[in-house]
């Protein structure tokens, strides 16, 4: 006889730590927080600036200087470098996405001056050695070969293409004459046009007092001189209406990768917690009615899932599955049938309380670690949400409604002007594929065939 599942206890409450904010003369922003359980800090040096602004110059530049920006500096050679994170104890990496690019870095509390000295020369002043930058690029083209052959990124490169047309946000990737063409002097330039003091953002999470720790923040980047960016102005996204099927054809493979996406919000929207919610119900979360659909019930794929994605300017939706060839019609009948289903009758209380937990579980683990807790910050700052919107999430989540859902799902998940894309063999899918709309056919490099 099998146990009863015990019930759960009750959602224990978040003891939220002071945050200390302060703005240098410089335009540097600090955000720090008191975390005592370890004696160890976690920290993000974030620039406004990422691949989006550096499209104009080079397809990806912001994210090939952000790897080679922590290889050295005037006084620092990479091996200098190597060494003085061993002997902190530190770990640092550097990184950019569309909208923005990071210097991450963590190391015992005791050494927070010299990791905070460390990261301000790398900040302002670095080298960007010519061999460190050969050998980053040439890693950087067999990524780009390798991503060339993978199905999942290819239909997301596709609907990025698709979803904001001449928008900075359509390009996800250079190619390999794009890399080839790199020269070291378009890093050292983005790094002078967007790497300085009033286009960052400085948040630190851990063991120290936040008084002493301002005062070693302002020693170590207090004299960056200050600098000042230049807003671009972005075309709009195209309105798309009716659906479009565009496909691109892998010769071979036996299974077919489907993208469903369209246009919706940014984070700062005042409907994203609904639109969030709604999601995880349709099929962000493991027991979604996507996942219990396809994966459960019919058996077509592992690992169905759907995302809202919040960048700065735009934001969209989609839903991907990979499926064997001969189920692809049939795994996009369900995604569409899934989306009208939800658009169409409210959700059940229990599904809706069921997704409020699980909303409100996920954001309360992300809190348990110190580079969660930065992350969270950095998402609110970077995103200039309200100030306490994170202490106020929980309870704005367990007040939505089941018409929050409905009114979410209607407006945002667009089935009749949705996008697909498929990624295979297009003898094997293209006549499925084409039951869903007209057809455009594409080879992995984005030419149209």
């Amino acid at each position: 006889m099998s146990a009863a599942i015990p019930a759960l206890s009750a959602e224990r409450a978040v003891v939220w730590p002071q945050r200390t904010r302060a703005k240098f003369a410089n335009g540097l922003e600090v955000v720090l927080v008191e975390s005592h359980t370890i004696p160890k800090f976690t920290a993000e040096l974030l620039f406004r600036s990422g691949d989006a602004a550096a499209l104009r110059e080079a397809p990806g530049l912001a994210e090939m200087a952000a790897t080679v920006v922590r290889t050295g500096t005037a006084s620092r050679p990479s091996r200098r470098i190597e060494e003085d994170l061993r002997r902190m104890g530190a770990g640092l990496s550097a990184s950019a996405g569309a909208d923005s690019s990071v210097i991450s870095f963590a190391g015992l509390s005791e050494f927070a001056p010299d990791l905070l000295g460390l990261v301000a020369d790398l900040a302002q002043n670095a080298s960007f050695p010519a061999d460190e930058f050969e050998r980053e690029r040439r890693q950087k083209l067999e990524e780009v070969k390798i991503e060339r052959t993978t199905p999942g990124f290819l239909a997301g490169e596709q609907l990025r293409r698709v979803l904001f047309g001449s928008h900075p946000y359509s390009v996800v990737a250079p190619t390999e004459e794009e890399v080839q063409a790199y020269r070291r002097e378009q890093l050292v330039d983005f790094y002078r046009q967007h790497y300085h003091p009033g286009n960052a953002l400085l948040i630190a999470v851990g063991d120290f007092s936040a008084a002493r720790m301002l005062e070693q923040v302002e020693k170590a980047f207090g004299s960056w001189r200050a600098g000042k960016s230049t807003p671009s102005q972005n075309p709009a996204p195209p309105a798309l209406n009716g659906r479009r099927v565009y496909l691109v054809h892998m010769p071979g493979t036996v299974q077919a990768q489907v993208l469903v996406g369209n246009l919706a919000i940014t984070r700062k929207h005042p409907d994203w917690l609904r639109l969030a919610l709604a999601n995880n119900i349709y099929g962000g979360a493991f027991n979604s009615r996507l996942v219990v659909n396809i994966r459960e019930q019919k058996g077509y794929t592992y690992s169905p899932r759907s995302t809202v994605h919040s960048l700065r300017e735009h934001g969209f939706f989609s839903v991907h599955a990979a499926v064997c060839n001969e189920v692809t019609a049939a795994s996009l009948t369900e995604i569409f049938y899934e989306l009208d289903r939800i658009r169409a009758l409210p959700v059940g209380d229990e599904e809706l309380a069921d997704a409020r937990n699980y909303m409100s579980g996920v954001f309360s683990l992300g809190l348990g670690t110190q580079d969660g807790l930065a992350g969270q910050l950095a998402t609110v700052y970077l995103n200039e949400l309200p100030e306490d919107y994170l202490e106020k999430y929980r309870d704005r989540v367990r007040a939505l409604t089941v018409g929050d859902v409905l009114a979410a799902a209607r407006k945002y998940f667009d089935s009749a002007n949705a996008q697909i894309v498929v990624v295979g063999d297009r003898a094997h899918v293209g006549e499925q594929a084409a039951l869903f709309g007209a057809v455009e056919v594409y080879d992995p490099q984005g030419n149209r065939l």
